[in-house]
């Protein structure tokens, strides 16, 4: 690793393992514990409470992204949901979310090296589909760019799920694509058996030096369950194929730690509880140039050299170590109790704080830093059967204050050595956002149908505070523009041109508000034998991010200059007026088969998207003076769609052999109406769009012994934006192999070793925007142990 700190990171792993291996604290293995474990729903939780017969569980079984909290399970779900646990999730866990979930239908990533990676879902990523963490939302700066790590440690995870499709209804505009619960213990549900329980697991990377730990365990006194989970993990720089001319990705090292307290109180009825997150984390940016921060506009024109009053912000050498160290604390509320109320079957609690910031460095410059402080809290109450209807009404209030966009020169803000005068504004620059999100859901089965009807409305402000304004004049010269100012704004120009400054800041980037709806309508027809089909309708709608609208200024991670919707007009009066009132509208069908016991087991899914205002960045001009290109984008509303198909099949030749055939493909089109000529969008095509894939697995089991090798191709990408290359496709190949030891007293060990991309392919990532600088991983192969009890 080239960074500085690696060099003691060794020795705290080695501390930390032997720690674990001292307490035999629980580890993500606990996952375990939900390999055989369905979709439970929450009414059938409160009856388990009730009656007494609830055991010690993960948050799996109660905790679900769609509507399963109203009765229902995966089998009769409008939507395609996928469940990740026990021994599969424990295998494919990698270090972010995007790495663990990639390779599943309809899910890819954009790869930005071993730092940070966000899961797309049926061609969308961020702000289109939603992070939760038991049911709640996670809250970072990942969609904001995509350099930023999504905050969670997949080792320390019990469960995934993830729905493609819209799932605005429950969680918002930002699950208009789909939706990933990140499922957890921090919180226990249950007393666990025995009065403890827990386990551990170490890791060993062979393409990165990965060495791994992680850990958790759970114990009760009386009513009162007490939860302590860590891990800590450092990777150097990953290899890649020779082919890509070295034989490893520079500043694609990592380096993250994480812990967790939590304690509730379980009673016959129900538990309520709360935990204390903290994840620190150190990675590179791969594909990270800092040349560009010399890059300006005039109107239309993007120019890359220092000229006048545009300098260079760095002036140093590009060879620097680009790196992000981001520290994250979480407080969670959370709190299920049935029958507390008449004619209330369950009431669910969910309420959080979080404190999130990351600095952004590079060589000795601390060029940016964001920061993300949001309370968030939510209630659901899911009524008892009303007219044949079971039904949940939520409440979610957020207010959260971001800061850092457009800050990319943080180590030279305030006046300079040799300004005689200079105004201007100081970071942070704050966005204030207020979210009031209120929701139904009802469902009703008619026959071998069930049906549900959902709908929620949002009413969401943003707000700019003023900043801090630093106004220098130099007292040699002030007698000087005493002279020249005077006779323009009079004896006290100084307060008149603070006053205008202040004016101008807030004409120049307005105060937003959107009230978004969404509804839907589902129905499931239960044919027999475990046959099912579905139809969903939904049209959704998305207030833009505040990077869509207030982006105006370098990104360095990306390489572009940005100019959002709400600045369009300050960029060049040529471009389109400056616009808050977008709203991204979506009608999306989906048509969902599944099979689901027996030998045979499929569930497929159909889609079709139709969006009208669809927000992205549009390609103004690439200026490449200084050797490096920059894109010069413009966030544009145009009309686009998604169709596609995703899912997998498979068959159980015996308890012992499965076979899985599995793929995805989303296709988009792209119009709009002709603003401006070099604006239009009929030649251009949505970009970083996922190619087709197709791929089989074959899994084997026989006593302790289990494997699987899996191969897929993805193919090649040809359907490109203007300022896009075509992706050549590739092929991967993985094989996983374990073997678990019983413990005498309870208990098991497992060691496991799983190898990726067996056959060392150079394969790029076309939804990544440093794609041709971050290839994916070469071959390795992880070893692991884990041992619960």
């Amino acid at each position: 690793m080239t960074f500085p700190i690696s060099s003691p990171a060794r020795g705290r792993w080695l501390a930390t393992a032997a720690a674990i291996a001292l307490l035999a604290p629980a580890s993500a293995l606990a996952a375990d514990t939900t390999e055989d474990a369905d979709a439970d729903t929450a009414e059938e939780t409160a009856e388990e409470t009730a009656t007494g017969t609830a055991e010690a569980r993960t948050a799996r079984a109660d905790i679900v992204v769609t509507g399963r909290s109203l009765g229902s399970d995966q089998a009769t779900q409008p939507l395609p949901v996928q469940v990740l646990s026990g021994d599969e999730l424990a295998h494919r866990r990698r270090g972010t979310l995007g790495e663990t979930l990639d390779g599943l239908p309809g899910v890819h990533m954009d790869n930005f090296g071993a730092g940070a990676s966000r899961p797309v879902i049926r061609g969308q990523t961020m702000p289109r589909i939603a992070i939760l963490t038991d049911g709640a939302d996670l809250f970072d700066v990942a969609s904001v760019s995509p350099d930023h790590a999504i905050v969670t440690d997949p080792l320390l995870l019990d469960a995934i799920e993830i729905q493609r499709g819209p799932a605005a209804i429950r969680y918002g505009g930002g699950a208009v694509n789909g939706a990933i619960n990140l499922i957890d213990g921090k919180v226990p549900k249950a007393l666990p058996e025995g009065g403890v329980d827990g386990a551990y697991e170490l890791r060993y990377g062979t393409g990165d030096q990965e060495m791994t730990t992680a850990g958790r365990v759970t114990a009760a006194i009386g009513p009162i369950a007490f939860h302590a989970e860590g891990s800590y993990s450092d990777r150097e720089n990953y290899e890649v194929p020779d082919a890509f001319g070295t034989d490893r990705l520079r500043d694609s090292f990592g380096e993250s730690s994480s812990y967790a307290f939590g304690a509730s109180w379980i009673t016959d009825s129900g538990y309520i509880g709360a935990s204390y997150t903290r994840n620190e984390a150190e990675y590179g940016l791969p594909g990270h140039s800092h040349l560009n921060g010399v890059c300006h506009t005039h109107g239309r024109d993007l120019h890359c050299a220092a000229h006048g009053g545009y300098g260079d912000p760095f002036g140093s050498p590009d060879d620097h170590t680009a790196y992000i160290d981001l520290k994250s604390e979480r407080v969670d509320l959370r709190g299920d109790f049935a029958d507390l109320l008449p004619g209330i079957a369950n009431i669910r609690l969910r309420g959080s704080y979080t404190d999130y910031v990351h600095s952004e460095i590079d060589g000795p410059a601390l060029f940016s830093r964001y920061t993300n402080e949001v309370w968030d809290g939510r209630i659901e109450l899911t009524h008892k059967p009303l007219f044949g209807f079971t039904g949940t009404l939520g409440l979610q209030y957020t207010d959260g204050t971001f800061s850092g966009l457009n800050v990319s020169d943080l180590h030279q803000v305030g006046p300079g050595p040799d300004d005689a005068l200079a105004i201007g504004f100081l970071p942070p620059f704050e966005y204030v956002t207020e979210n009031i999100g209120l929701f139904l859901v009802e469902r009703r089965s008619f026959g071998p149908v069930d049906i549900e009807l959902a709908a929620r409305k949002d009413w969401r402000e943003i707000t700019l505070p003023t900043p801090e304004l630093y106004f220098w004049v130099d007292p040699e010269r002030e007698a000087i523009f005493d002279r020249i100012f005077e006779p323009l704004y009079g004896p006290d120009w100084k307060n008149v041109m603070r006053e205008r400054r202040i004016e101008a800041y807030h004409e120049d980037s307005p105060d937003s508000q959107h009230n978004p709806f969404s509804a839907s309508i589902g129905a499931t027809w239960n044919i027999a034998n475990g046959y099912s089909a579905a139809l969903s309708l939904a049209r959704t709608e998305r207030a833009p991010n505040v990077r869509e609208l207030y982006a105006y200024g370098n990104n360095l991670a990306t390489n572009s200059y940005e100019v959002g919707l709400a600045q369009s007009s300050r960029a060049s009066m040529y471009f389109p007026e400056s616009r808050t009132d977008v709203m991204e509208t979506a009608k999306t069908v989906n048509l969902t088969f599944r099979k689901a016991g027996g030998p045979l087991e499929f569930e497929v899914g159909l889609f079709h998207q139709d969006v009208d205002d669809y927000i992205f960045a549009r390609l103004v001009e690439t200026e490449t003076e200084t050797g490096v290109p920059h894109h010069y984008l413009l966030y544009t509303a145009s009309d686009a769609s998604f169709t596609g198909i995703d899912g997998q099949v498979s068959y159980a030749f015996s308890p012992e052999v499965r076979v899985t055939v599995f793929g995805d493909y989303v296709g988009t089109d792209l119009t709009s109406e002709e603003v401006d000529v070099d604006l239009d969008a009929s030649g251009d095509n949505l970009p970083r769009i996922p190619p087709g894939r197709l791929g089989a697995r074959l899994d084997l089991a026989g006593g302790p012994l289990s494997a699987d090798i899996e191969y897929y191709h993805t193919f090649a990408q040809d359907k490109v934006a203007l300022y896009e290359t075509p992706t050549d496709g590739y092929g991967m190949l993985n094989a996983t192999f374990a073997y678990r030891f019983e413990i005498p007293g309870g208990g098991d060990l497992e060691v496991y070793a799983r190898g990726t991309n067996l056959t060392n392919q150079l394969a790029y990532v076309h939804t990544s925007f440093v794609k041709d600088q971050s290839p994916l991983r070469g071959r390795s192969v992880v070893l692991g142990l884990r041992h619960s009890f």
